[in-house]
């Protein structure tokens, strides 16, 4: 290869630093339009909007009704199923509107984030700009994206034909896996930052946050069991739960494992004790930081995610008092998001910025 087709190391650290630049605008861009996504997702469900399209239409689908036929006839796909049977029999037009535009809005907004994130990622990818240690991590998250889009449909086919909601099981499913997504995409954006990496406060320090961060996202699975069940519009009360700090009758159903996914106040006290554990050891990581590293980037991280987690108990404790109105239960959801983006940040803080591929060829 002639010395003229390679980047001099000046030009290439330079060449790089201006790819991981568009890069990481790409995912902050990527990352909004997932956390518009989860809490219109959140607002579905919120409204129990999630069952009103009946039919999985991943192109088609795209155009909603455009004439009073076509509402009606939506209108009445929707009175075939137990939803509409049980709860919202004599539903009118216009009240069926409202729940139609919320999980249209939510199915559109799965298709956009698909063409934000594969569009840009085909372009950088062809002229050259996705270094190789990211190309199968990147194409993993756009496959698992894809996969998504068909948990959506199981998640929402398990309610069309017995049930009058969706499961639990696959609700839960359907919001861990977006918040997989999330994650993931956030840890590859954190890692093209240029950062400063102090010296860990312990040896351990690392996986501490680690630790969090997976506690984090299984706090969030736990909330979406809480969710699927209804669970968090009954035993509003704090900090006692039916009269008691540990509650009776937790385990009546059988065989008893099953308590943890089935029954509302076990799933919600569960719920709890997962908020209560999280607080309890972020701030154990946050006094072992800032006595261990006063002043440095991951103490400073460390009393960051300690505020968060606390308002995000806050929240949570205001949410369940006053019944689960619509506008605390997305903050709540909000709040969990930015939670996780910042304990998979704070951890990724530890291992610094990416390490950077050799000198390329100049791209004429």
């Amino acid at each position: 290869m002639a010395t003229s087709d390679v980047i001099g190391l000046g030009g290439t650290d330079r060449r790089v630093a201006e790819n991981r630049t568009a890069l990481r605008r790409w995912l902050q861009v990527v990352l909004f339009t997932l956390f518009c996504l989860v809490l219109v997702g959140g607002a579905t469900r919120l409204t129990d909007s999630g069952l009103s399209i009946t039919e999985w239409k991943p192109i088609h689908g795209v155009i909603p009704p455009l004439s009073v036929k076509e509402w009606e006839e939506e209108l009445e796909l929707y009175r075939q199923i137990p939803q509409y049977q049980q709860i919202n029999r004599g539903m009118s037009l216009d009240e069926f509107k409202t729940i139609f535009w919320w999980e249209w809005a939510h199915r559109l907004l799965a298709r956009a984030i698909g063409l934000v994130f594969a569009l840009p990622l085909a372009y950088f990818w062809l002229t050259g700009r996705v270094e190789k240690r990211l190309r199968w991590p990147l194409v993993g998250l756009l496959a698992l994206g894809g996969f998504q889009g068909f948990v959506g449909w199981w998640m929402v086919s398990s309610g069309l034909t017995q049930r009058v909601d969706v499961s639990q099981y696959r609700l839960a499913t359907h919001l861990t896996i977006a918040c997989l997504i999330f994650a993931a995409s956030t840890f590859i954006m954190r890692g093209l930052t240029p950062q400063k990496v102090d010296v860990p406060p312990t040896p351990k320090s690392h996986l501490a946050a680690a630790g969090l961060a997976f506690l984090v996202l299984f706090q969030i699975y736990l909330g979406a069991l809480v969710a699927g069940l209804d669970a968090g519009f009954s035993y509003n009360t704090w900090p006692l739960m039916d009269g008691a700090l540990v509650p009776g009758d937790l385990f009546t159903h059988t065989p008893a494992w099953i308590n943890l996914f089935e029954n509302p106040k076990t799933v919600q006290f569960v719920h709890r004790c997962g908020a209560y554990l999280l607080l309890t050891l972020t701030f154990i990581h946050m006094i072992v930081s800032v006595n261990k590293a006063p002043g440095s980037t991951h103490a400073k991280g460390a009393m960051v995610l300690f505020g968060l987690v606390c308002a995000q108990a806050t929240i949570g404790i205001i949410t369940l008092l006053t019944h689960v109105p619509i506008e605390a239960g997305l903050l709540h959801q909000a709040g969990g998001l930015i939670v996780l983006a910042y304990a998979i940040s704070h951890w990724r803080g530890f291992y610094g910025e990416f390490p950077r591929d050799e000198a390329v060829p100049r791209r004429l």
